[in-house]
């Protein structure tokens, strides 16, 4: 599904985001992809993808 129109962002693109690249807030989805810098109105809807992703993924760098 299309998260963000402005640049024609979706969730599986935000969810590649943070288990490929290691992205883990929105500001790093922001980054890489352009999300939420026009109008803002996807913000809350990827914030809340990035969060279920970052608690399904595990973190091994926190580990070591």
């Amino acid at each position: 599904m299309y998260v963000c129109l402005c640049h024609g962002i979706t969730d599986t693109q935000i969810r590649e985001a943070v288990s490929k690249h290691g992205d883990s807030s929105l500001a790093d989805v922001k980054k890489r992809l352009g999300v939420a810098d026009q109008c803002g109105k996807c913000s809350r809807m990827a914030t809340n993808i990035i969060k279920a992703q970052v608690d399904v993924e595990p973190n091994f760098y926190e580990v070591a």
